[in-house]
């Protein structure tokens, strides 16, 4: 049986959690409470100005709530650092190829909390950005520095949503297949791998319209 919250206190403390991830902190005892507290007097007065986005009550308590949260924060924090590691050494090593570009991900998640929660884990991990929110198409707009691998960018967003869709209860499971996401250069990338099957063909295949071949001749 879930007991039913406030939601802003809820988003107040996770803006704090996520702020102590932003911060990287040393993990001396003292420190981390000290950003914990730093976290919270930052976060739980946004949370509570912008309380009119949210739901007004959230249900804890559930089975599994916090062993979601648990796996969410570990994960996160492993994405943190390898995107860390990662632009650190693009910094180091400019002459690396990169294609910036924009992803759209549509969401399974559909309470404002958890949009809230992808999207700013979203913007505080390296390398990505939110830029907006299209609520007709329930789907977050993320800039990426190197767009050569959209799937490898959206699979740790899709394990936070797998997580987000049991810790807020969502309508929708993680068994469900997620939607396809859609990359800004995709005409690009299609024309790209036309051109490659279009090279692989010969003058003389059946139908191609090369050459100065003519029918009867």
């Amino acid at each position: 049986m879930s007991v039913q919250v406030r939601t802003w206190p809820v988003a107040g403390w996770i803006f704090a959690i996520l702020w102590m991830f932003v911060r990287g902190t040393t993990l001396a005892p003292m420190a981390l409470l000290g950003q914990l507290l730093l976290g919270l007097a930052v976060g739980l007065p946004i949370a509570y100005l912008f309380r009119r986005l949210y739901p007004r009550w959230i249900g804890l308590g559930r089975a599994g709530v916090v062993p979601a949260a648990g796996r969410y924060l570990l994960d996160f924090l492993r994405e943190v650092v390898r995107s860390n590691v990662d632009v650190a050494y693009r910094v180091l090593a400019p002459s690396l190829p990169m294609e910036p570009e924009v992803i759209l991900i549509p969401l399974r998640v559909e309470s404002a909390p958890a949009i809230t929660l992808l999207a700013n884990s979203i913007t505080v991990t390296p390398g990505t950005i939110t830029l907006d929110y299209a609520e007709e198409a329930n789907a977050l707009y993320v800039h990426v520095v190197d767009g050569r691998d959209p799937d490898g960018i959206v699979d740790p967003i899709r394990r936070w949503e797998d997580y987000a869709l049991e810790m807020f209860d969502e309508e929708a499971s993680s068994s469900e297949p997620a939607p396809e996401i859609v990359v800004s250069g995709g005409d690009r990338w299609g024309e790209r791998s036309r051109g490659d099957q279009v090279g692989r063909e010969s003058p003389g295949d059946p139908g191609h319209d090369g050459g100065d071949g003519r029918d009867g001749e």
